[in-house]
């Protein structure tokens, strides 16, 4: 009985500690074990939320982690009483850009011609950040069910729209394909995009 009960507390002991102290999520992808570490969280009952949902689609999976180091976003994500669209790029269309989701191309001129010059440091780190969350706001639509043609603003505050073109709906200014719309769930919609929303304009 005593070996028992010893292992017992041991597992207990360690569950402790896992909730005293929270995995830190970091703008990468997050891993097997950050999903399977979530679990352990409490979470509402009742239907599932966007941000239960995006860290499950590994095509989304860059993003995905974007999403989960915005305080910001990830309390919009897990909010029962606001809806959103959420436009995410699949890890192909941030893996086709020129430069990072937080390099800023109107950073250049203001330390050097080397992007990661720029974002060393405190002041990069936190330049840095701000342009992630600028990249992530525009990918979050406050609107769902979002009707066609209806011009909505993203967090971010970049106008938006969506058209169907020969049978697939389109993002609109730029005409970004949406790759598959999932069901919607208590707090909105998961489109998935092959592409990104420019917020620089």
């Amino acid at each position: 009985m005593k070996p028992t009960f010893l292992l017992t507390l041991t597992a207990f002991t360690t569950l402790v500690c896992a909730r005293q102290n929270p995995l830190k999520i970091s703008p990468h992808p997050p891993s097997d074990i950050l999903i399977m570490a979530s679990s352990f969280d409490n979470k509402p009952s009742g239907t599932p939320l966007l941000g239960d949902i995006i860290p499950l689609d590994k095509q989304i999976s860059i993003f995905s982690g974007f999403t989960r180091s915005i305080e910001s976003i990830s309390e919009l994500l897990s909010n029962r009483s606001k809806n959103t669209t959420v436009l995410a790029p699949s890890n192909t269309a941030v893996s086709r850009l020129p430069r990072k989701p937080w390099e800023d191309p109107n950073d250049e001129g203001a330390g050097g011609n080397i992007f990661s010059e720029i974002y060393k440091g405190l002041q990069g780190e936190d330049r840095a950040t701000r342009n992630l969350r600028r990249f992530v706001e525009a990918h979050c639509v406050g609107a769902s069910p979002w009707e066609e043609g209806v011009k909505v603003k993203t967090v971010e505050g970049v106008e938006v729209w969506w058209e169907e073109k020969d049978g697939r709906k389109k993002i609109m200014p730029e005409g970004i394909d949406v790759l598959q719309v999932k069901d919607e769930v208590a707090n909105g919609q998961l489109w998935i995009i092959d592409g990104v929303v420019n917020y620089d304009r």
